[in-house]
């Protein structure tokens, strides 16, 4: 950050630093003008006892105000966060100062990569996501005389099933319960893995996941369904396992009145803005709770947004088609009950994007917190500051 001006007395703020307090300004005004475009000055006065903040805040702000109109509130936080993780501290405005000899030089904010902005709109986007309130479980009752079942295998489908389950009345479980293994082809099923280790534990990101994969060759644990079916086989009996591929078959097998429609689609700027948030969550609330805050509250707001989701690289199809494969004709040797075609664990075309954008990770970022700042009537306070009050939040 750009040291505060001196106190009276001492020299007077440099012309660049007056251009940059100028900037600041306008920025809080709902300006979009690059700093390498700006030419206006603040008075002198008005940078007395101050902190600018760093370029990588200025340069959200800016891009949050040419996506939106957010308020004072929003404005002030965005200025005032940190950049968590890995990366570089809060830089200095070119032109603004003289580099020092020491430290990272002065940066055009607009020439700063989109993984610093989103590293800042992480932060302010974790903040607003522990404020926001927690779903009510729904209040799901095993009765004696209804079907027990019990959902596993691919996470990401068991959890949304589970859920949907729940809000029609029941709940999984009980003595003598059929054990569905809910399965898709396995390059989906891939990106389930994924995005549930992202909402829960954290993971690496897809390509560096994914390669870790193949190297290793081997299906991850969490969608193995083979393994889930043996492990189960083990525990209840072959006779009440099944290996569930039709979705559709969901409501007879669990006897909910209603159908349950499928997990939420994440796209895949969306999951990798959760990968990125996590970490910060987990800094503000305990491990379940951030589960929870990721998995109920982000997420539907991430799968609402839209975009292409993550499918597996071309250079992986080989393995993925090989794996499944295995996977098929092991399944279907050992004579476990199928739901489905056993032929749906093969991979096929699905539309969707080898990785995420850095850059539409960032717009997707912005987009949230405007989004949250309007539903939470942030409009409001929009007017009730001036300049000089909201100076504080410029530390």
């Amino acid at each position: 950050m750009t040291p505060p001006a001196p106190a009276t007395g001492s020299r007077p703020p440099a012309a660049g630093e007056r251009r940059a307090w100028g900037w600041l300004a306008h920025l809080r005004a709902g300006g979009t003008t690059p700093w390498d475009g700006w030419a206006g000055e603040a008075d002198a006065s008005a940078t007395h006892g101050r902190l600018l903040p760093g370029a990588q805040q200025l340069e959200l702000l800016r891009r949050v105000n040419a996506a939106g109109r957010p308020s004072a509130g929003l404005v002030g936080r965005v200025l005032a966060a940190s950049a968590p993780g890995r990366g570089r501290p809060d830089l200095e405005l070119a032109g603004a100062v003289e580099p020092g000899r020491f430290g990272p030089r002065p940066v055009d904010p607009a020439a700063l990569p989109a993984d610093e902005l989103v590293r800042v709109a992480t932060s302010v986007l974790a903040d607003e996501l522990v404020a926001a309130d927690l779903p009510p479980v729904p209040p799901g009752a095993t009765r004696p005389w209804r079907r027990r079942f019990r959902l596993v295998g691919d996470p990401w489908l068991a959890d949304a099933a589970r859920r949907q389950a729940r809000e029609q009345g029941r709940e999984p479980g009980g003595r003598g319960s059929v054990v569905l293994v809910l399965a898709d082809d396995l390059a989906t099923m891939l990106g389930h893995a994924w995005c549930h280790r992202v909402t829960g534990e954290g993971a690496p990101s897809w390509p560096d996941w994914l390669d870790d994969a193949v190297r290793r060759d081997r299906v991850p644990p969490r969608v193995d369904v083979l393994q889930a079916l043996r492990r189960w086989e083990s525990r209840v009996g072959r006779d009440r396992v099944r290996l569930v591929l039709d979705p559709a078959a969901l409501p007879r097998l669990t006897g909910t009145r209603g159908p349950l429609s499928g997990p939420p689609v994440l796209p895949a700027d969306g999951a990798e803005l959760a990968r990125r948030t996590a970490p910060v969550l987990g800094l503000l609330v305990p491990p379940e709770r951030r589960t929870r805050v990721l998995r109920e509250v982000l997420v539907p707001r991430l799968a609402a947004a839209g975009g292409p989701p993550l499918v597996v690289p071309a250079e992986h199809d080989r393995w993925v088609r090989t794996r499944a494969v295995r996977l098929r004709d092991a399944a279907r040797s050992a004579g476990y009950p199928v739901v489905g075609d056993p032929d749906g664990l093969l991979p096929g075309h699905p539309d969707g994007v080898p990785e995420p954008s850095e850059e539409g990770v960032l717009a997707l970022a912005v987009r949230l917190l405007l989004a949250a700042d309007a539903g939470a009537g942030a409009g409001t306070d929009a007017g009730t500051g001036t300049e000089d009050d909201r100076g504080s939040e410029d530390r």
